[in-house]
């Protein structure tokens, strides 16, 4: 029996009882005109007909609330409440129904505050030609939420469902209702009257209480529990679109839900949504801070050149969507995340409804196919490679219909380490020709592979900047928080208002740390460091040192790249020969340009004073970035990821050769007097030759460099903070620190008197080496 044929015969029962009558329950979807004649005259026999308003109800999953009287035709529901006169049938589509839910439900409840009783008349006749946009693949382009295709919104699920079940008899119909409640909980609960509704009224409330993705997988498992192999096939066929779709959101949902930060403690994770504060993100990359001048300010992008991280894809080139998007930023300015933060949004159907499928291909997904997938067969397709990662999106041919919008992520370029020649590589034209992972990473990025796709490449730039610029659309930067962001972030990680409060009281007490804040990992080492430090009693009464934070963002960094590029686990981050080396000749590096006044080095200069690899130093490290090309054609440069960071470097290094090798790099000419095992290292002799350079350069030369030797001086972060990592877990603290501590009294006291300008830093010094509140 088809729809229409059901329908009709309920129409025209003429001894339907009112009083033996289950009364049909808000629907879900909303009211089904049949396109027969015959439904349209039994519309209007009853076009006079006065409808009461339902009670209202709250709705879970779809949040659809829709009103259908006693007959499928409609007499009153929230869009003719809305646009349409008395007298006016409207066929319910789903795009009027996201367009009228909000406003049917506001003036629904002043309605219902007026008058409960109040009784609402309309009639039936022809409605009126819809009211279409100018444009309405510019308003769909432009516009988010986005609407979602044809066949994956809820009125092409909803009549799937109905027409799967339509040809059943009475006794199957009433087998499949029993057995869908009885695997459902949700529906377990209803009220037994839900049986005994028609076909119409059953569909409408399990999307109503399951929502529509939940319903349809129901209605397929069900089917074939009851042996309806056939009808559940064809329904999972009619529906494949719409079930893709669905395996994809699960997919990001539980991948990003939760966010991973750090060293994952049960009971700790927090849920992405409550704690993701949207960075800046421009179309004017700068970097980072510019490193070319002695102080930089800070760069904050104005207005106009800004873009939501939703709206990547709503951005146009030429009066074209953009295809090629690359997202770009230093070290730790939250990459990833932003990713997570994208998926997620799509998948809880918040925004990009317009995007059909968002999947997800990492260049680690190609590193691991290249590394462990294909000893045996070098070559694969695009297509075996989303089957093999998501299994439940094999065979999709609609990628290639000129309908199809879709989305292809590809982060984590600088994780990727084949070579990809864009010169050379061969072209491929369809999405099934196989070739090797370099050839078809090449060829999505051409665009002669998946045709039809957007594509998100995010990578550092100094991994990223290899791409011709002839395949990419725009270029954008994440750039950190602003002011007002971090306080936001800060605020939103702690349920506990006063303690946040503290937390951001404290950390703008100390300047250099209000700036550094502005990458969110930083933030993050803030709150994690500062909660821990208001556990102490009577912690807060000074300023936050500056140098911890700098020792935790080396660990930091260097323990993701253990992670990222060489796969090791939470349990398995002990740093190397190599890795500890990679630190120190960053260091020494460092030194080098600080004693040339320099803020950036290039290719050169890493071979020269460092003796390492260009991308070990500019991408693998984490510490250093490419800084973009003031002009086209000239050589590439790179610098440190953060203000000052340079002078850190170059006082660990300082610091790790007296430490480790009894070397007194200040004074190369000499050497220190070996140490005895157990012997510990005094300090005083290594301050008094940085404090004696510090004073002899011009102001603010060797100022920060000297604060941070004098932090590492402590034992708080040679002995505990970097003890294990760069140093034996048991090494000898240095000695001599209350002599070091007199002499930069005494600089102090001359100071006061012949160099005030120096006061204010050396206090600092003496403050970073002295004060253990941490």
């Amino acid at each position: 029996m088809d729809p229409d044929t059901e329908v009709e015969r309920t129409l025209r029962n003429e001894n339907w009882e009112e009083g033996e009558r289950w009364e049909r329950p808000p629907s879900s979807y909303g009211s089904m005109k049949s396109d027969s004649d015959g439904m349209e005259e039994g519309g209007d026999e009853e076009a006079h007909d006065t409808v009461a308003l339902p009670p209202s109800c709250t709705h879970g999953e779809t949040r659809l609330q829709m009103n259908r009287p006693a007959s499928p035709e409609t007499h009153y529901t929230m869009t003719t409440q809305q646009t349409r006169p008395p007298g006016a049938v409207f066929d319910t589509r789903s795009a009027d129904l996201r367009d009228f839910i909000e406003h049917y439900q506001d003036e629904y409840y002043e309605e219902e505050e007026d008058d409960d009783d109040e009784m609402l008349e309309t009639n039936s006749p022809e409605p009126p030609e819809p009211v279409e946009p100018d444009d309405p693949t510019q308003a769909e382009e432009d516009s988010q939420p986005g609407r979602l295709h044809p066949e994956q919104d809820l009125p092409h699920i909803f009549k799937s469902i109905q027409s799967a079940l339509t040809g059943f008899e009475a006794d199957e119909l009433r087998t499949f209702m029993v057995e869908f409640k009885q695997w459902e909980p949700k529906i377990t609960k209803t009220p037994p009257q839900m049986m005994e509704g028609d076909l119409l009224d059953f569909v409408d409330k399990i999307i109503e209480i399951l929502g529509q993705d939940c319903s349809l997988l129901h209605t397929i498992r069900t089917l074939e529990n009851i042996n309806k192999k056939e009808e559940a096939d064809e329904l999972r066929k009619t529906c494949r679109r719409a079930l893709i779709r669905h395996h994809l959101k699960q997919y990001f949902i539980g991948k990003h839900q939760i966010i991973r930060e750090g060293v994952v403690r049960a009971g700790r994770q927090n849920l992405l949504n409550n704690i993701y504060v949207e960075p800046l993100i421009t179309l004017c990359g700068h970097g980072g801070d510019d490193p070319s001048h002695p102080s930089p300010p800070l760069q904050v992008p104005v207005p106009d050149t800004l873009v939501g991280l939703n709206d990547l894809f709503r951005l146009q080139k030429d009066g074209q969507p953009v295809r090629t998007v690359v997202t770009t930023g230093i070290p730790g300015i939250g990459m990833s995340v932003s990713v997570g933060k994208f998926s997620l949004d799509w998948a809880e159907m918040h925004t990009n409804k317009d995007l059909q499928f968002v999947i997800e291909l990492s260049f680690r997904t190609f590193k691991l196919l290249q590394n462990n997938e294909l000893r045996l067969s070098q070559e694969i397709s695009v297509m075996e490679v989303i089957k093999y990662y998501h299994p439940e999106c094999k065979d999709m041919k609609f990628l290639e219909e000129a309908d199809c919008k879709f989305l292809i992520i590809m982060d984590s370029f600088d994780c990727y380490q084949g070579s990809l020649d864009w010169q050379n590589a061969a072209v491929i034209n369809d999405n099934y020709t196989k070739a090797h992972p370099d050839v078809l990473i090449v060829n999505i990025i051409r665009g002669t592979v998946l045709r039809g796709a957007r594509v998100w490449i995010l990578g550092r730039r100094a991994a990223v900047s290899q791409i011709p610029s002839q395949y990419i659309d725009v270029v954008t930067e994440i750039q950190g928080f602003s002011d007002e962001k971090k306080d936001e972030f800060l605020k939103m990680r702690f349920r506990d208002a006063g303690l946040s409060s503290k937390i951001v009281a404290h950390y703008k007490r100390l300047p250099s740390l209000v700036k550094l804040a502005q990458q969110p990992f930083v933030c993050w080492i803030v709150a994690t460091v500062f909660e821990r430090c208001y556990r102490y009693l009577g912690y807060g009464e000074h300023p936050p040192r500056l140098t911890p934070f700098y020792v935790n963002i080396t660990i930091v960094q260097t323990n993701r790249k253990l992670q990222f590029y060489y796969g090791k686990l939470d349990n398995e981050l002990k740093w190397s020969t190599d890795d500890k080396k990679l630190i120190t000749e960053l260091g020494r590096m460092a030194f080098k340009m600080l004693e040339r006044n320099t803020g950036v080095f290039c290719e050169e200069d890493v071979k020269e004073l460092a003796e390492l690899n260009l991308t070990e130093v500019t991408v693998f490290s984490g510490l250093t970035t490419e800084l973009p090309l003031a002009a086209p054609g000239e050589r590439r440069t790179f610098g440190f990821i953060l203000f000052n960071f340079k002078d850190f470097m170059a006082a660990l290094y300082v610091f790790t050769m007296f430490c480790t090798k009894s070397k007194n790099v200040l004074s190369p000419t000499s050497l220190l007097k070996p140490f005895l095992v157990g012997e510990a290292k005094s300090a005083a002799g290594l301050l008094q030759s940085a404090v004696s350079r510090t004073l002899a350069a011009p102001l603010g030369h060797y100022d920060m460099f000297l604060r941070f030797l004098c932090g590492l001086l402590s034992p708080h972060c040679h002995g505990n903070l970097l003890g294990g990592y760069l140093y034996p877990q048991k090494t000898q603290n240095v000695s001599g620190l209350d002599e070091a501590r007199r002499l930069l009294e005494r600089t102090i006291q001359t100071a006061e008197e012949n160099n005030r300008e120096r006061v204010e830093n050396l206090k600092e010094c003496l403050r970073e080496m002295t004060q253990e509140d941490e």
